[in-house]
């Protein structure tokens, strides 16, 4: 049996589809779930082995990037969140989604309701919308197994990615490596400290960030797909998910 992905899907989210195709054409099984599904029923979240956060502008952004989904979850799926994190299954928030992970606190340190990192304003003061370059760093990410120590390329297009934490928290993930990707120094598009790019926590099944795999999941999706022979590297990322819950179910 494939394994079964459950994507998130609420007002104003816009890449479930893409992140649905995405994980299909990994060998998995997806389906998206409105928000309102699960508050009505909180168990449906244990049918699956992936839950997905996918990119967009939930609820327009409004106070802050993820601040009111993060909220929602909290309120309504804190338990059954838990328990999932608890029966060692995966987690991936993209974009909008990474936002959210680190407003409820479950990235990095995996505590749900306590939060140690922000997703702000761009350093730039606008919205970002572009391919970077992004190395890929020893850590416990399962999604970036086999990856680690490559220069991989994917798209951003947020306007509040730019990472920030205090100096202590940055030690911490630096010294359990919970820094998985970090943008090549021309191409942070945002500012963010230590160029981070994603976060994982030590467990290294629940990750964030904020490029989107989702687009680059077929190798004409790339700009210079006709120029080089480039990897889509964002089918990688799902790839190992799918694989991991094959191997550990």
């Amino acid at each position: 049996m494939k394994p079964k992905i459950c994507i998130l899907k609420t007002d104003g989210t816009n890449c479930d589809q893409e992140t649905k195709f995405a994980f299909e054409k990994a060998g998995g099984k997806a389906d998206i779930l409105l928000l309102n599904q699960l508050k009505k029923n909180p168990l449906l979240l244990h049918e699956y082995n992936i839950f997905t956060i996918a990119g967009g502008f939930s609820y327009g952004d409004d106070v802050a990037s993820g601040v009111i989904l993060a909220t929602e979850l909290l309120v309504h799926l804190k338990k059954e969140i838990g328990q999932f994190i608890a029966q060692k299954k995966l987690i991936i928030g993209i974009c909008n989604g990474f936002q959210v992970l680190v407003r409820t606190g479950l990235l990095p340190t995996g505590a749900l309701e306590k939060q140690t990192v922000a997703l702000v304003d761009n350093a730039s003061g606008h919205f970002e919308c572009r391919w970077v370059e992004m190395d890929v760093a020893k850590s416990p990410c399962i999604f970036t197994k086999n990856l680690e120590g490559k220069k991989i390329s994917l798209q951003v297009a947020h306007a509040e990615g730019k990472c920030f934490m205090p100096a202590t928290v940055l030690e911490e993930c630096k010294k359990q490596k919970l820094i998985p990707l970090r943008y090549t120094t021309q191409s942070n598009p945002n500012g963010s400290v230590g160029n981070i790019a994603g976060l994982c926590d030590a467990t290294g099944r629940i990750f964030g960030l904020m490029p989107h795999p989702e687009r680059f999941v077929n190798i004409y999706q790339h700009p210079n797909w006709r120029k080089e022979k480039i990897k889509p590297i964002g089918l990688t990322i799902f790839e190992n998910a799918i694989t991991y819950i094959k191997e550990h179910r």
